[in-house]
């Protein structure tokens, strides 16, 4: 009888185990595509004027039309060109009221519908779209350093209202008109956009933030861990988590970290922070995580080493990001000698490691998931990459069009390699085992790849009372042999 119980508990937990504790993520923006590389760099100049053709598009990876910085695949919203955002300038100049507590929101609102219109015109948008606003951060407390204006500015306008208040009396109701038109700021310009765009995938850049930066201080010591308190601030701002449909992390690489073992540290820290605020976002599912980088360490030309490029792009789909954008400015299309330098980089390192890979993550979502899903790390903290065995990747060349194209061979031990180390993330409306069972409850939705996952209130009441009747009958087991 008590072999009965056990193996019976067995089975419950094993169901619990058998979820990985994942939620479903939803299904990428382009078809058998898991993990999607996007180039947000104005690079038009490159081939139109210094006729250097960057070649993105043999490597697979997504750019606008013409290279432009914004469009139908990536569109980013500066603070200046995007609605009436309140910031203060560094030489203390206030524009549109300094804070967000001193500006019309209504104004700014309608500002930002027309300014939707005129950058995507099409109704039918769906790619990404993102908000950097980074002159102000919406919670008090984060405005250190050089954002102590914003502090100063806030009590300074509730002093002018109310002379004879005390000090303390001041800043509490100045922190708390802050955060208030903040949120609101961020919130109600976040509601538009999907409203206006609602297949685009919205969100803030640099959103969350990890606060990691301690490698100068003690390189020695670093771990990348994100501090406690960081963490404890990312969990207040669920408002913003629940409102964005996107998250957009950044892990731009100053020179001084280059081919160094904190880089790792760096990056791997700052993409679990962001996979875990999108877990935590949704009941229903875990928001895309697109992570920002680019092609150089921070304010160079300098490409990144390939052991960087493993750390950064390598590690992002490795965790489960749903692609990287590779950010760069107008330096790269500045001259004929940039454009050459940018391209080099791109088809002798950057764009093959890109192949590798993105032909990876479709290998092992096929292979994983039945291509209902993207690969995770088993263990995050692993070294296991999604990488295709040396010599598997062969190319072909059309004789219509003269295009290069990417496939891959492996032996059947090559395939049971790359696969281990690696579990099943099912896309919304997918589960089960391999990930081959569709949930019936997809069937009415939009989208075939929408529906209730394991987190659903059935689904999670069913988990629970397996662990509770489990625990139940191991207890009893114990009290029949004692």
């Amino acid at each position: 009888m008590c072999k009965l119980m056990r193996w019976l508990a067995m089975m419950m937990l094993c169901v619990l185990v058998d979820t990985q504790n994942f939620k479903p993520t939803k299904a990428p923006m382009f078809q058998n595509k898991p993990f999607i590389v996007f180039w947000n760099a104005p690079t038009s100049q490159c081939k139109n004027r210094h006729h250097v053709d960057l070649n993105l598009d043999t490597f697979g990876i997504a750019a606008n039309s013409d290279e432009a910085l914004n469009g139908d695949k990536v569109t980013i919203f500066y603070h200046n060109v995007f609605g009436y955002y309140p910031h203060i300038s560094d030489s203390g100049e206030s524009f549109h009221g300094g804070v967000p507590q001193n500006q019309s929101l209504s104004n700014h609102l309608s500002q930002v519908q027309k300014d939707i219109n005129r950058v995507l015109p099409s109704k039918d948008f769906q790619g990404l779209a993102i908000i950097d606003w980074e002159n102000w951060r919406p919670q008090w407390i984060r405005n250190w350093d050089n954002k102590v204006i914003y502090r100063e500015h806030s009590i300074n306008l509730v002093r002018s209202r109310h002379p004879s208040w005390p000090d303390s009396k001041v800043k509490t109701v100045a922190q708390k008109e802050f955060e208030k038109a903040g949120k609101n700021f961020m919130n109600s310009t976040l509601h538009l956009g999907l409203k206006m765009r609602s297949q685009g995938l919205w969100g803030y850049y640099l959103y969350p933030e990890c606060y990691n930066y301690n490698y100068k201080n003690h390189p020695h010591k670093y771990t990348g861990k994100c501090p406690n308190i960081e963490i404890s601030r990312n969990n207040q701002l669920l408002w913003l988590w629940k409102a964005s449909t996107a998250l957009f992390p950044s892990i731009y690489l100053p020179e001084i970290l280059k081919s160094s073992t904190n880089v790792l540290k760096f990056v791997h820290h700052r993409v679990r922070e962001a996979i875990r605020v999108a877990t935590v976002a949704r009941q229903d599912y875990v928001l895309p995580v697109f992570v920002y980088s680019r092609p150089f360490y921070s304010y160079s030309l300098i490409a990144l080493s390939q052991m960087d490029l493993v750390h950064t792009i390598g590690e992002s789909a490795a965790l489960g990001a749903a692609g990287m954008v590779m950010w760069g400015n107008k330096q790269y299309e500045a001259s004929r000698d940039n454009c050459l330098t940018v391209q080099k980089y791109i088809n002798e390192t950057l764009g093959p490691y890109i192949i590798n890979v993105t032909l990876a993550t479709q290998f092992c979502s096929q292979e994983l998931c039945q291509k209902k899903g993207r690969c995770v790390r088993k263990l995050p903290e692993s070294s296991t990459y999604l990488h295709m065995p040396s010599g598997s990747i062969k190319t072909k060349v059309s004789k219509k069009s003269s295009k290069l194209t990417f496939f891959f061979k492996m032996t059947k031990k090559e395939k049971q390699d790359l696969k281990k180390g690696f579990v099943c993330q099912y896309y919304l409306g997918w589960s089960g085992k391999f990930c081959k069972k569709q949930d019936a409850s997809s069937s009415h939705l939009k989208s075939g790849f929408l529906a209730q996952g394991w987190s659903s209130p059935r689904i999670s009441q069913t988990l629970l009372l397996n662990w509770i009747l489990a625990e139940i009958l191991l207890t009893l087991c114990y009290f029949m042999i004692n």
